[in-house]
């Protein structure tokens, strides 16, 4: 029994190493690969990514995500917690609805280190992740991979593969209006798709350009999409 407690600890310690030089090592390097586009090739989907530096993504696309996703990312330490407790409530009137409140960084831990599910123990180690690269690594690096890494339809990661295959642009170049319906769709990009254009993306593009419009005076927001 002793000889098992020692292998067990052993094992941890080595574990924590590894994740530890893994979010290192993607603090300047995009991860190979993730297991959402992993599962996304046995799915049959295909993997369609194209990983781009940071000033190659142009400010839309950066504005957009921020404003449909994360407003107050130059500004919280990982977590929304006014958000949180919105969904909190949320979900509890409506029981038969889940309304998340996952920050950009919250995504990235999930998207890079973990994979997709609710479970309370996936949870657990989401926050783990995101307390760590929000420690680790810059703002602008958590979202330059969120952009490289999140699924913006089936099969379809990060703003580069889908600027070209639904605009056949660069996406240093996508318009406002293109950049926001890419926003639109990332709360379930299989399903709320760009082309064709889904109603809940043509319903919500038009808010996320009034956001952008609002958000893109502020300081923070400006030094990260510049």
């Amino acid at each position: 029994m002793q000889k098992f407690w020692s292998i067990l600890k052993k094992t941890f310690l080595w574990l924590f190493i590894l994740q530890f030089v893994y979010i290192l090592f993607c603090k300047w390097i995009n991860p190979p690969v993730t297991l959402t586009q992993l599962g996304s090739v046995f799915q049959g989907n295909g993997l369609s990514r194209d990983y781009i530096d940071f000033d190659e993504m142009g400010p839309n696309m950066k504005l957009a995500v921020m404003a449909s996703e994360d407003q107050l990312f130059p500004d919280h330490d990982g977590f929304d917690l006014k958000a949180i407790k919105l969904a909190m409530k949320y979900n509890k009137v409506h029981p038969n609805k889940t309304r998340g409140a996952s920050t950009i960084s919250q995504q990235v831990a999930k998207n890079v280190f973990l994979w997709q599910g609710r479970s309370y123990f996936r949870k657990g180690l989401e926050l783990y992740f995101t307390f760590m690269i929000e420690k680790i690594w810059s703002k602008q690096r958590i979202l330059e991979t969120y952009l490289n890494v999140a699924e913006m339809g089936r099969g379809v990661f990060g703003v580069q593969a889908a600027a070209k295959k639904y605009f056949n642009k660069d996406a240093k170049y996508l318009t406002r209006g293109e950049a926001a319906m890419i926003a639109a769709s990332l709360p379930n990009p299989k399903k709320y798709t760009v082309k064709p254009l889904s109603r809940y993306v043509s319903n919500r593009y038009d808010d996320i350009i009034r956001q952008m419009n609002n958000l893109e005076g502020d300081p923070d927001i400006q030094e990260l999409i510049k």
